[in-house]
């Protein structure tokens, strides 16, 4: 593939996943790429991961299950986009397919809901709707608590929902983006410091610390470039606060949304029963509600729309040079 068709299937891809989403209907009969990438994670955990092992051994185990996988989606990805490309308008079908790994409208949709459950049904509808998209308890969040959660949400999630995906496909194509969602399921499914996953998920955290690098920044960047005020002033907030963030990546797009919209977020926080002493992002107010949720959506279709004429004026200049 040229420069120019890598960019028009990103673009593609990233407007029809806008337009259409994952049809219900769709789901229900093939279900989602994620849930069979899911389903080949805990074939290959339950056969690798023996709590009897000795550490190294169940690391070991780790490492093998992360290279069965990738080679078995990247095999999967390379094979079905060669197919494709032979085919007349094969682009089409390929960004129809990447579409499916792009979360733009499940997001904002998701986060809306917490919005307009604490509009309507305060901050019990609030609460029910937040614990869709995040792990904390969301018994222990106040008003302000649930805002800024859908907020840190939004953020984290533009970078490893969107721009991490949208980056991943535009540098590899189909192939691409299947194997970064690979990592990010096998992260959200293993990469966890509990007893069971600390030795065999630490391959997949590592992994997925690195290939989010790049988008968190570029997430962060471009919240700023939409955010209302000072970009270098900014910046200095965004490179004073991410790097406290527990986190190697999260920090990035959530000091800059909080530094766009005048908030603090992350800080202590709980999960599971236990406080984890995060960071505060930001110099604003830690205090959110429902409006500081629609705000922060305003930022993010804003983000999107720069994006997919950022796109469109690259693939433009491509096709003329």
């Amino acid at each position: 593939m040229t420069v120019s068709d890598h960019l028009l299937l990103a673009l593609l891809a990233l407007l029809l996943e806008a337009a259409c989403g994952y049809p219900d209907m769709l789901f229900r009969i093939i279900r989602h790429p994620v849930v069979w990438i899911g389903a080949l994670i805990s074939l290959l955990e339950r056969g690798l991961n023996h709590t009897a092992w000795p550490f190294l051994w169940r690391r070991a185990g780790g490492v093998l299950a992360l290279l069965v996988l990738l080679g078995v989606c990247g095999g999967i990805g390379f094979a079905i986009s060669q197919a494709l490309r032979a085919l007349p308008y094969g682009i089409l079908l390929e960004a129809a397919l990447a579409c499916s790994l792009l979360a733009q409208q499940s997001l904002g949709r998701h986060v809306a809901a917490v919005a307009l459950g604490l509009e309507t049904g305060g901050l019990e509808a609030g609460r029910v709707a937040v614990s869709q998209i995040v792990g904390r308890d969301p018994q222990s969040l106040d008003q302000a608590g649930v805002a800024r959660a859908a907020i840190e949400s939004l953020a984290e999630n533009f970078s490893d929902g969107v721009v991490a995906p949208f980056f991943w496909l535009l540098l590899g194509g189909l192939p691409g983006i299947l194997l970064y969602k690979a990592i990010n399921t096998a992260d959200s499914m293993i990469g966890h410091k509990s007893p069971r996953y600390l030795a065999f998920g630490w391959a997949a955290a590592r992994l997925d610390d690195l290939v989010n690098l790049p988008a968190s920044r570029l997430s962060a960047l471009l919240l700023s470039l939409v955010a209302p005020g000072r970009l270098i002033a900014a910046w200095r907030v965004i490179w004073r606060d991410a790097p406290r963030h527990r986190s190697p990546n999260a920090g990035w797009p959530e000091a800059a949304m909080a530094q766009a919209l005048g908030l603090r977020l992350a800080g202590p926080r709980r999960y599971a029963g236990e406080i984890v002493a995060d960071a505060w992002m930001g110099d604003g107010r830690p205090e959110a509600a429902a409006a500081d949720i629609r705000a922060a959506l305003r930022l993010y279709r804003q983000c999107l729309l720069l994006l997919w004429s950022g796109l469109a004026v690259a693939w433009g200049l491509s096709l003329a040079l």
